[in-house]
């Protein structure tokens, strides 16, 4: 009698398409990704916003076909930890990792800003560090009780964020249509010979960069796709240039509207008082509101899977297992990770700007950017298989813009970061014995069920 035939193996179903890739791209960035830069940008750059964005653009494009190129060669990775670490060096992979746990632990903290922030528009008596425990603690409950958001709750709330972009593009039609505008004002959101400075608007460029933050969570889905050797590119390269086109005009209109880069009642909001003057009291307040319900949103997001991250190094003992790899029986979250998280975020909040935040976050993910623009080179190029122009020129292009991007940001943040960095080069090499032992994973474990 013959054997019993072994039972096949399960497998992720690939039923997604191209425009399911997409959507879901825009719903991870938001549509209404530049609104909350929009003021520090404008700052920065002396009202080179646009410029700013479409800068931040071009990297983020060559940067998107390398993550495209790296996902077709590691279809169930979608990290760049895994990608740098397999394709170049186990060692520049877990630098890689390390800058990608300050991402993690920031994200929240701006979160946290922002939320206290756009609070303060509806109360203004309001003390900013008591918004800032506020939004840190629930942030910190949600998680704690285990409360998720579903993908068609997130869907929900991309399809509404869209209207409210179209809501402020209307509006600030009508008023600019009864402003009278030269051909010099029309100019000036691209380019201020007055207030021009390539230095200041590479800067901005580098903090614009957050407009795109998220794209490379796209190449996550690799296994559940139609076509990934096709589909995955093409929706992450998509994804980024649709969130630019619609940040572009965003911030170009945002830019005639108010008519300088000066002047904001509160640069971390600018955008919803930019509204106020466009569409009114009413504006403002829809406007306020839908901020603060996606940033609410993304804040709990990122508050735990920054928790789950650090879960993923406690368990598999690259931190202390006791704390970071505890698991709440009932709850099944990691409760240590999620209160110090909310703490970092609540401390961080009344420590660092929201202006600083976003540089810091960027430190970490231009150092990812670069390190996925090479694997591309080292996996395809020097490793020989394939031996093209567009396994060569694209990504080295993305590597010098990203790294160029990446010396424009401020002292402080690279300062920050380079302390941040040489903490982990320490502790990977104790922890690993001079790094000749197992490396840390970086990789987010899935969720308990």
């Amino acid at each position: 009698m013959s054997a019993a035939a072994a039972p096949a193996e399960v497998r992720l179903k690939r039923t997604l398409t191209l425009w399911d890739l997409i959507f879901y791209g825009i719903v991870i960035i938001q549509p209404t990704a530049p609104m909350g830069l929009f003021g520090v940008v404008s700052v920065q750059a002396r009202g080179h916003v646009v410029t700013a964005v479409l800068i931040g653009l071009v990297a983020m494009l060559l940067t998107a076909i390398s993550y495209g190129r790296m996902a077709r060669a590691y279809p169930s990775a979608g990290s760049a930890f895994t990608y740098v670490g397999q394709s170049i060096h186990p060692s520049l992979g877990y630098v890689t990792g390390w800058s990608m746990v300050m991402d993690y632990v920031l994200n929240p903290l701006i979160c946290t800003i922002l939320c206290a922030k756009l609070t303060m528009n509806y109360i203004p008596g309001l003390p900013y560090s008591l918004g800032a425990l506020f939004f840190a603690a629930l942030f910190t409950m949600l998680n704690l009780r285990g409360v998720k958001s579903s993908a068609r709750t997130n869907q929900v709330i991309g399809i509404g964020l869209s209207v409210i972009v179209v809501l402020f593009l209307v509006a600030a039609a009508r008023y600019l249509l009864g402003v009278p505008l030269s051909a010099a004002d029309l100019a000036r959101p691209f380019y201020d010979p007055a207030t021009f400075s390539q230095k200041l608007v590479l800067t901005g460029a580098a903090m614009a960069c957050l407009t795109y933050v998220g794209f490379d969570g796209i190449s996550t889905l690799s296994e559940e796709v139609e076509n990934p050797r096709r589909n995955i590119m093409l929706a992450t390269v998509l994804t980024c240039l649709i969130i630019g086109v619609l940040a572009t005009l965003q911030v170009y209109a945002a830019q005639l509207v108010w008519g300088d880069w000066q002047g904001f009642p509160d640069v971390d909001t600018a955008f919803v008082h930019v509204a106020g003057k466009a569409g009114g009291t009413a504006l403002f307040g829809i406007l306020n509101a839908a901020l603060l319900i996606a940033t609410i949103g993304s804040g709990a997001g990122a508050h735990l899977g920054a928790a789950r991250l650090l879960y993923g190094m406690g368990r598999s003992s690259a931190l202390p297992r006791g704390f970071f790899g505890y698991i709440h029986p009932r709850t099944h979250v990691p409760s240590k990770n999620v209160i110090l998280v909310g703490a970092v975020a609540f401390v961080g909040a009344l420590l660092v700007s929201f202006a600083m935040g976003i540089e810091m976050l960027n430190f970490g993910a231009f150092i990812a950017f670069m390190g996925v623009n090479l694997a591309v080179v080292a996996h395809y190029f020097l490793q020989g298989r394939e031996r093209t122009f567009s396994m060569l020129v694209p990504p080295l292009l993305g590597f010098v813009m990203c790294a160029y991007l990446f010396a424009r940001l401020n002292r402080p943040a690279q300062i920050v970061g380079g302390i941040w960095l040489a903490a982990g080069v320490i502790y990977g090499a104790i922890r690993t014995k001079g790094f000749r032992g197992n490396l840390v994973s970086f990789d987010v474990p899935p969720e308990e069920s």
